[in-house]
């Protein structure tokens, strides 16, 4: 089955952005009203008029470019600020020489600090620091002198764009491990599940045929012997890493990019829960009883084969370590809130430590084929066993978590 790429897209920015151009769209009608409520006091108001018109094209047709960091170049950024500043130093052509010693607005007023703004989510604080920096001179050149009140303006300014800039660095920095954090999960995710179907799989038959080339001997030795040889390099290569992680998460202009590859769960076309009765039905054989409950057991269609391969991977130990002539028994228990299916046989049982030398071994089975799918489900798997008296392993799987898990 064709597997799929989903990809997961984070950005703090967009958010910034959007609130940017709502900011330069508002400062500039608010700008506009305030020559509107003092047109009688500006002693050349056709040039405040000229600059208002360049101001709200401008403002208008650049509305794109604030829309994302791909889109806000440096050119851009550039002639945004150079429209800020000759409409602070236009103030002085414009507007009476008694109000600008006042300390009356600037012609784009607050519009300018957008334009800052901008500097700040695009490159950080020492973009911001720079653009801030050229508008607290160019403001100092309109004023004639450093006033309170143009000190005043100049440093709030510096403090927020250089804050936002800030903390925009640390949020590109936050959502670039954030995205290496999930790709590695999904790394490892993928790496566990193509473990588990070698395990399932491909591994088994090796074994056997080094069993059975052994017991024949001649050539079929030599084809055992290889067959051992290659069953430890890959016990080796799946136990040390199937899938690498991808070298490095995207940071595109848009914001931290995860691709993660999801494989389709076996029974993703099925429409609603299947019983799991029938998926374990083909387990039943003259050495092997199944006991289920007489009503159906639903579980969604991927948690219910995960939920019974783990059962197929216990009974492929038990004829593996208990023998062919071990018998075994599958409990079904349907419980309101999730579903307990055991497999208990007579076989030997495990010595103490087996299982944890066997994993540093390579060898998974329990690891992977049985905890590692309970684990996916948000499930458990308890492992009991006494020397002599057999083995027992639980499988418990919510329904919450599994149907959760096929969402």
């Amino acid at each position: 089955m064709a597997r799929r790429e989903r990809v997961m897209r984070m950005s703090v920015e967009l958010p910034l952005w959007r609130a940017l151009t709502a900011y330069r769209v508002l400062t500039m009608f608010y700008a506009v009203g305030l020559f509107a409520t003092a047109y009688d006091e500006f002693t050349r108001p056709w040039v405040a008029i000229v600059f208002y018109a360049v101001l709200c094209v401008w403002t208008l047709a650049t509305l794109p470019r604030v829309a994302n960091a791909a889109n806000c170049t440096k050119r851009f950024l550039a002639a945004d600020l150079t429209v800020a500043l000759a409409g602070i130093l236009l103030t002085r052509v414009a507007d009476a020489s008694s109000r600008i010693e006042d300390g009356g607005p600037t012609l784009p007023s607050i519009w300018t600090a957008g334009s800052v703004l901008a500097f700040a989510v695009k490159g950080g604080w020492r973009w911001a620091a720079f653009a801030s920096t050229l508008v607290a001179a160019v403001n100092v050149v309109e004023r004639g002198a450093p006033t309170r009140d143009t000190v005043h303006n100049v440093i709030l300014v510096w403090v927020a764009s250089i804050a936002i800039g800030y903390v925009v660095e640390v949020a590109r920095a936050s959502e670039r491990t954030l995205a290496r954090a999930l790709e590695i999960e999904a790394a490892t995710r993928e790496r566990e599940r193509l473990a588990r179907d070698i395990h399932d799989g491909v591994l088994q038959v090796l074994a056997m045929v080094q069993r059975r080339g052994s017991a024949l001997g001649g050539e079929a030795a030599e084809l055992g012997r290889m067959a051992g040889e290659q069953e430890v390099a890959l016990r080796t290569l799946v136990s040390g890493g199937l899938v690498p992680v991808s070298r490095v998460s995207e940071d595109a202009a848009l914001g931290a990019v995860v691709r993660a590859v999801d494989e389709p769960d076996a029974g993703e076309e099925t429409a609603g829960p299947v019983d799991l009765r029938v998926l374990l039905a083909p387990y039943a054989t003259a050495r092997v009883t199944l006991s289920e409950p007489g009503a159906p057991v639903r579980l969604a269609p991927g948690a219910a084969g995960e939920l019974a391969a783990a059962v197929g991977a216990a009974l492929d130990n038990v004829r593996k370590h208990a023998g062919p002539e071990a018998r075994a028994w599958i409990l079904v228990e349907d419980e309101p809130d999730e579903v307990i299916v055991t497999v208990r046989d007579d076989g030997p049982g495990i010595p103490e430590g087996r299982l944890a030398q066997a994993e540093g071994e390579g060898r998974l089975g329990v690891a992977l084929s049985i905890r590692g799918r309970l684990r996916d489900l948000g499930g458990t798997a308890e492992l009991i066993s006494v020397p002599g008296q057999g083995t027992e392993v639980e499988l418990k799987v919510p329904k919450a978590s599994a149907a959760k898990a096929e969402q």
